[in-house]
């Protein structure tokens, strides 16, 4: 008995194999490539991964240290590092397809055939007379018969040369390359996602420390408006007015008390942090001036840094690589089979059996699919390339729009600034006025309100300041080395 290995592809099943591989390494890809940043509740980069349960201590937490914690916890950014491994096995999977494969395998065990039903009827056993002894079949002779059997074998199938497995492992290359630049730019989502949720928190907090401020000075000035009304120097009307002013500072506080609670859970849930931990945020907010760049400038360094760009960069040299195997589907595929094996049978000494097998294939008429599977991939690199041109076309439009907000929100800090000193400086007239009896506290009530209005004013244009600044270092592709940076830290 000859055992043969039976691994063994034909050209078309090998190419269909790393086809579909590549196939697959570049939808996992163009996943990565495409997601963007949505702000609904539904992205994954508003998620963690939450590793300690909340305890009574306090966390002090700098914006560093978010960062910090978002890059190792974020659920978006795990997504994606998932699905760079998944990459990777699937490389490893095209891999595979170059190396040798070797199976070892054996066994024991009891067989019986029936002679008749394999054509060994009466009429044929009798014309094997004459090579039994005296010319006659042995009594006893019966078609059923039985036999041990044990037996090895090694086998071993390697393809020697393939068109579509060489152009499918240059695919899973570059698509390997697209989705490390998945991941990296998944890393550039997660601090612009945690630094924008604690810069929030931070202005969040201010507004709750202004509140608290003017709370203060509102309830000086009741006091001093009731002790003046107790005594008989101003009017009733002035003690309600400060009254009322003070109440709906203590409102202002609470609403601003709330908001702050409720922007550092979703910091939390960000960074991995359990929502019922007791946090406190030890940045200020951070206020630099940036240095003044063109959009060529930033533009140059987007297209050098911009892992997007990089990514569908990578997907064209996977996509043409796709092509290339389809086209390569006509070259002759070239295999080696070979097993060697023994065979024990009855107890009788074992025999080495063996097989070496060369297999050359090709296609002889397969055209119609051959040139649909290219025409088809030919679309799929057009399509890539158009996106690759209309990406450059977005990230020119990106720095501009980022240079022209950076420009604008300094524009309003500056102007913020200048009304919060006016703002105060009316105030302090108008307190002294009413202290010195020239006015009643009407004046000092809108004076309050305005300066109020002021404060929170700078600190919402402090706030957008330094996400425009975020959101050019994002578009510039630095935005993880480089975020103190333009932040002024």
């Amino acid at each position: 008995m000859t055992v043969r290995n039976q691994v063994h592809f034909s050209s078309r099943r090998v190419g269909a194999r790393v086809l579909c591989a590549a196939m697959a390494l570049a939808c996992v890809s163009a996943v990565h490539a495409q997601s963007g940043n949505p702000s609904s509740a539904t992205n994954p980069y508003f998620g963690s991964v939450t590793l300690h349960p909340a305890t009574d201590e306090v966390l002090q937490l700098s914006l560093d240290d978010a960062v910090r914690r978002g890059l190792d916890n974020n659920l978006g950014l795990r997504e994606a590092e998932a699905g760079e491994k998944q990459v990777l096995g699937q490389k490893n999977q095209a891999l595979q397809e170059f190396l040798p494969t070797i199976t070892v395998s054996g066994g024991t065990g009891v067989f019986q055939h029936n002679l008749a039903a394999l054509g060994f009827n009466a009429g044929v056993i009798d014309s094997f007379k004459s090579v039994f002894p005296g010319g006659t079949i042995p009594a006893g002779l019966t078609t059923i018969t039985r036999d041990d059997l044990t037996q090895g074998q090694v086998g071993y199938s390697q393809t020697l040369f393939s068109g579509p497995v060489i152009a499918g492992w240059r695919a899973a290359g570059a698509a390997q390359k697209a989705a490390h630049f998945a991941t990296t730019r998944a890393r550039g989502e997660v601090v612009q996602q945690v630094a924008t949720a604690y810069l929030h928190a931070i202005a969040a907090a201010s507004e709750v420390d202004q509140a608290k401020a003017l709370q203060d000075a509102d309830q000086v000035l009741f006091d001093q408006a009731h002790a003046s009304h107790l005594a008989g120097t101003v009017a009733n009307l002035d003690e309600l007015r400060a009254r009322v002013q003070l109440q709906a500072q203590e409102q202002a506080v609470i609403s601003a008390q709330n908001t702050l609670d409720k922007d550092l859970i979703l910091l939390k849930r960000e960074i991995g942090v359990d929502p019922g931990q007791k946090m406190i945020l030890t940045d200020a907010t951070p206020y630099a001036e940036l240095a003044e760049q063109t959009p060529e400038e930033v533009r140059a360094v987007a297209l050098k840094n911009r892992q997007d760009y990089q990514n569908l960069q990578n997907q064209l040299v996977e996509v043409r690589a796709i092509h290339g195997a389809y086209r390569s589907q006509r070259l002759p595929v070239l295999k080696f089979d070979g097993s060697y094996g023994v065979d024990k049978i009855n107890g009788m000494p074992s025999r080495g059996l063996f097989s070496a097998v060369g297999t050359l294939s090709f296609p002889i008429f397969n055209e119609a699919k051959l040139r649909g599977d290219e025409e088809s991939a030919e679309a799929q690199l057009d399509s890539v390339r158009e996106q690759l041109e209309d990406l450059r076309g977005h990230i020119d439009q990106q720095v501009r729009s980022a240079l022209m907000d950076v420009a604008t929100t300094h524009k309003l800090v500056e102007v913020g600034r200048s009304n919060v000193e006016l703002a105060t400086r009316e105030l302090s007239d108008e307190t002294d006025r009413v202290s010195a009896g020239v006015d009643d506290n009407l004046p000092l009530v809108d004076a309050q309100a305005t300066l109020a209005s002021a404060q929170n004013n700078l600190i919402e244009s402090l706030y957008q300041y330094n996400l425009s600044k975020l959101a050019l270092a994002r578009a510039a592709g630095i935005l993880e080395q480089q975020y103190r940076v333009y932040l002024g830290r």
